[in-house]
Formats: structure tokens, C-alpha cells, sequence
């Protein structure tokens, strides 16, 4: 923003301002924070699947009676996914996480004192209404204080706190269970993110785009973009030239628009069968483990190995995508989880525990390569006023796919054990890459990366 534009209260496009302007600090910790909200995510969503075996021990019930359980909160973050991205595109992102971030971990503290398996379903239901919500709106933040050419990297890098949350719940659960049990598990585990819920409420801005599209608060985006080095006056008018060229239409029906509707059929596909291979892993890993005779302790170092994949995988992924584009990474990624979920249905889980859990750990590592890097595509197809409903709405569809888990897992693993539930991780993948290669508009490679031919000189005489 130039020193005359500022003085004459000139137009300011805050699209380029932010897309082509500098990172700095105010930005990166905007992102910080951001991806503190979804490591507190992918915590506390993954603390139920480590909390399991010691409630189907201690009550005497069975995989499948508790699987309804596991399912509503699937449920809860479908229903969350959606509401939130809609909230956030209509009443602004900042709050959208704040109250997620207090409702899911209110809901999660109050699973330590549950007296059956009921209420924990009804808990798990209103936790998952906020651990729904919080991903995409936390994603959509970190998109859009992020400039353009380090948004890929950025998105993922914060997506990639999920699997990150859920290792450091696996750390969490291994100290936690042996001293406090399960209720002490979920008391500990839902003050956490409450606690985190103040710092976001008194350090988390608004975001700048959202804020140029409501001219009554274009003075809190002056004082926000000051903070950010971009210095303007009273008299500053707003405008986001680059995405109202791109949509002027808002709301849920624009997803489908002219143009669009592949990439959104595609993207809620992959997203569909992702999470279902995801959700598989988070929900029941270490009950599958458990059921072929190893200890609790191990059984729950498969689904940490998993996570601890997944934030390799997703980073190396970004990374790859941002000189490459993400066709053909992320095709390759969900190949790579097929053909390794397939080939660890040979290994002995007795004889061979070690490879199993770091075969498990390289399936994680391309799942969430995939899952991660969704979250960049949505970034990337959706523009501003429909960019937090876009991403919730393919997360949305993709929860059925989660709450499809819930029942497929508890049934696969007493019908078949390991091989039957490495199948069906396989087969998931399988549908994810046929449907990454059904998008048409895929993140592309950055001019500077491409090459080209060099244009043979004429004949002399022409």
C-alpha cells in the first residue's frame, strides 16, 4: 500500500495487499495460533480412541455396543463442520473458533465424570459439534493472513496439527491412564483447550478479508493492518478486487456454480473416503491391536506412530506441492497408502509388532499427506466469501465418511481382525486417488518452477 494512497484515502484492494505483501511477525503468530487450535483439535478428538479399551474393560461391554458412541461424536463433528464454516463466513472467524475451542473442551471434561455409556455418547456428540467447527474455520484464518505464494505450505503445515494433537494425545494417555484412568484422562484433557480458549479470545483478530466486506468495521481493519505494517487512514476504502472478479455470489448454492461443480463432487468424495480410512485409524488402531494380543501400551503406540507419519507426511507433502503442484503429489501420496495398507496384511502381528507399527506409521504418513493437503485445494478452488464454506462443506460430507467408520471398524476387526481392517484401509485409498485425479482445477506449478522449451531461432531468410 503506497504513502499517497494512504493520504488521499484512496481504494484499497486488501486481496493484493495481503496476497503479495510481506509476512510478518503479527502474521506468523495469527498462524500460530491458529494451528494451537487445531493441535487442541486433533487432542482432544483423538482421546476417545485411547480411552476405549479401559471402558470396554471396565464396563464389561462389547466393541459394537460401543460403537454408537464413537458415531455420535462423528456426528457432532459433521453437524459442527457445517455450521461452523457458515458461522464464520457470516459472523466471522474469530469467534467461530473461540466458541469451538470452549464448547469441545467443556463437553470432553465433562466425559470424566459420565456414569454410562449413553452420556458419554451424548458428550461425545456436543464435543464433536466443536471439534467439527474449529478445522475450517482455524484453516480459513491461516489462509487468508497468509500471502499467496506461502499459502499451501501454511494450510498444511496447520492441518498437520491434527495428526500432531492426536500424537500428543497418545504421549498424553500413556502418562494419564496409568496414574488417573480414563475420567481423569478426559478431565485433564478437556481443561486444556478451555483454558487455550482464553488466550485465543483475548489474542486472535479478526480476519482482514472477512473484515473488508463489512464497511462498519473497516476501522478495526485499519487498526488490524497497522499492526501488520500496511499503514492506512480513516478515510480508506476497502475492496478485494481479485475474489469479486472471481464470485459475487455467496452461500452454500455457490459451490455448485458454473464450473465448479466437479471439483466440488470430487473434493466431497475424497474427502468422504479419507476420513473414513482416517477415522478407521483413530477411533479403533489400538483396539484392533488390542484384539490381536497386544498390550494396551503397544496397541496405543500404533495409532501415535500413525500421527507422528502423518506430520512428515503432510509437511513433505506441502513442500512437494509448492513446486510441483498437487495433482500428481497428492495422486502419488494415496497410491502409496493403498499398496502399504495392502502389503502390511503379511506381516505377522505376533512375530513382527515392530514393522507392523512402523507400517502403520508410513500408511499414516500418506493418508494424512492427502487429508492435509485437501484443506490447501479448498484454500485454493473456493474465493473469500464462500472459502469457510467450501472447506466445511467438503469436511461435512466427509464426516459421514467418519461416522461410516464408527460401525465399518468395530465390524471389519471381529469379522476378519488385521487383514480384514487393513483391507478396508486400503480399499478407502483406493476411491481417494480415482477421485484426486477426477478435479480438474488442482493447485498448479508456479510458473517459476516450470520449464520450457527454448523457441528454435528461424531460418535465416524468413
Amino acid at each position: 500500500m503506497s504513502a499517497a494512497a494512504s493520504k488521499t484515502g484512496a481504494t484499497v484492494d486488501i486481496g493484493r495487499v495481503l496476497d503479495d505483501g510481506p509476512f510478518t511477525g503479527m502474521q506468523q503468530l495469527v498462524v500460530l495460533l491458529a494451528s494451537l487450535a487445531i493441535v487442541l483439535d486433533g487432542f482432544d478428538g483423538q482421546l476417545i480412541g485411547y480411552a476405549i479399551p479401559d471402558i470396554i474393560k471396565e464396563w464389561g461391554i462389547t466393541r459394537s455396543a460401543f460403537a454408537p458412541t464413537v458415531a455420535a461424536g462423528l456426528v457432532g463433528m459433521g453437524i459442527g463442520s457445517a455450521f461452523g464454516g457458515w458461522f464464520a463466513d457470516r459472523f466471522g472467524r474469530r469467534m467461530a473458533v473461540v466458541g469451538s475451542v470452549f464448547l469441545f473442551g467443556a463437553a470432553t471434561c465433562a466425559i470424566g465424570l459420565a456414569p454410562d455409556v449413553l452420556t458419554i455418547a451424548v458428550l461425545r456428540f456436543i464435543a464433536g459439534l466443536g471439534i467439527g467447527g474449529a478445522l475450517p474455520t482455524a484453516t480459513t484464518i491461516t489462509a487468508e493472513f497468509t500471502p499467496a505464494r506461502r499459502r499451501t505450505l501454511a494450510v498444511t503445515a496447520t492441518i498437520v496439527c491434527v495428526p500432531l494433537g492426536g500424537m500428543l494425545a497418545g504421549l498424553f494417555a500413556g502418562v494419564v491412564l496409568p496414574l488417573y484412568g480414563w475420567r481423569g484422562l478426559f478431565l485433564i484433557g478437556g481443561a486444556i483447550p478451555m483454558l487455550a480458549g482464553v488466550l485465543f479470545f483475548f489474542k486472535l483478530p479478526e480476519s482482514p478479508r472477512f473484515l473488508a466486506r463489512h464497511s462498519e468495521r473497516w476501522v478495526e481493519l485499519g487498526a488490524l493492518l497497522s499492526r501488520m505494517k500496511r499503514s492506512t487512514t480513516a478515510q480508506t476504502v476497502f475492496t478485494d478486487l481479485t475474489e469479486q472478479a472471481v464470485e459475487k455470489r455467496a452461500g452454500f448454492g455457490a459451490l455448485f456454480a458454473t464450473g465448479r461443480v466437479r471439483d466440488t463432487l470430487a473434493i466431497w468424495a475424497a474427502f468422504f473416503m479419507c476420513l473414513l480410512t482416517v477415522y478407521s485409524a483413530f477411533s479403533w488402531l489400538p483396539t484392533m491391536l488390542s484384539a490381536e494380543g497386544l498390550p494396551t501400551q503397544v496397541a496405543g503406540a500404533g495409532l501415535t506412530a500413525w500421527n507422528l507419519g502423518g506430520v512428515i507426511g503432510g509437511l513433505v507433502c506441502a513442500m512437494v506441492i509448492a513446486r510441483f503442484g498437487s495433482r500428481w503429489p497428492m495422486a502419488l501420496a494415496a497410491a502409496g497408502a493403498a499398496a502399504m495398507a495392502f502389503l502390511l496384511k503379511g506381516v505377522d502381528v505376533g512375530q513382527n509388532t515392530q514393522w507392523l507399527i512402523f507400517g502403520l506409521g508410513v500408511v499414516g504418513m500418506f493418508v494424512n499427506a492427502v487429508q492435509c493437503t485437501l484443506y490447501a485445494l479448498c484454500a485454493y478452488i473456493y474465493p473469500t466469501n464462500i472459502r469457510a464454506t467450501g472447506t466445511a462443506g467438503g469436511l461435512s460430507f466427509g464426516r459421514l465418511g467418519a461416522i461410516l467408520s464408527a460401525f465399518v471398524g468395530a465390524m471389519v476387526i471381529t469379522a476378519g481382525g488385521a487383514a480384514a481392517y487393513l483391507t478396508l484401509l486400503g480399499g478407502s485409498m483406493c476411491f481417494v486417488l480415482i477421485a484426486l485425479l477426477t478435479v480438474k482445477r488442482h493447485i498448479p506449478q508456479p510458473a517459476s518452477m516450470r520449464v520450457t522449451k527454448p523457441v528454435a531461432a528461424a531460418p535465416v531468410g524468413e
